[in-house]
């Protein structure tokens, strides 16, 4: 008869996660793993198969919690056109600048695996797609409650939202400034949302 599990299966795939995030896949070991799992070689295997069934594994749940917190974002905003805007700007509001040094796990791990396994091109494309069809219907929202042009296609401004998003994204990981950061966030911002 099997054990039964002696671990908070979300609290570590949450360590397993940052570990990840913090490193990147390639100078994550197993014993890093080990070590902010406390599990057993043998326990982690188990219950999660190998590192990259692992690191998969917690790239498609923050996939799956990122999209819920944008649709959570822009159902709670009044206004479409504001939930758009805390969207865009938002990897710029850490006042630390901790968060945008770190950047986006889904964008770390498509620079880092995307033109080398095909499971991370593929999870990356669609939940980029996923995410503009989300932003896509917030556009369409902001049309009819007249804060955005009728002229413009919903998806292609969507993917212009997360494409200027995706560079706050990128420059936060070099390190600028957090208040020049935000100052481009809301600069881009002004200039895609109006």
């Amino acid at each position: 008869m099997a054990r039964p599990r002696q671990f908070d299966e979300a609290t570590v795939l949450a360590a397993v996660r940052d570990q990840f995030w913090t490193t990147g896949y390639a100078a994550t070991s197993l014993d890093d793993l080990l070590r902010v799992t406390g599990l057993g070689k043998g326990s982690l295997y188990a219950a999660f198969g190998d590192k990259r069934g692992l690191y998969l594994r917690v790239l498609g749940d923050y996939v799956d919690a990122t999209h819920g917190a944008l649709r959570a974002l822009l159902a709670d905003s009044p206004r479409a056109i504001d939930g758009l805007r805390r969207y865009l700007t938002a990897p710029a509001q850490d006042p630390s600048g901790a968060d945008a040094l770190r950047g986006c796990f889904l964008v770390n791990s498509t620079s880092e695996l995307a033109a080398a396994d095909a499971d991370v091109l593929s999870l990356s494309r669609n939940a980029f797609e996923e995410r503009g069809n989300i932003l896509a219907e917030a556009v369409a929202r902001a049309q009819r409650e007249g804060d955005l042009s009728t002229g413009t296609d919903p998806q292609q401004a969507a993917r212009a939202i997360v494409t200027a998003q995706q560079g706050i994204v990128f420059m936060g990981r070099t390190g600028l400034d957090v208040t020049e950061l935000r100052s481009v966030a809301e600069t881009l911002a002004d200039q895609i949302l109006s």
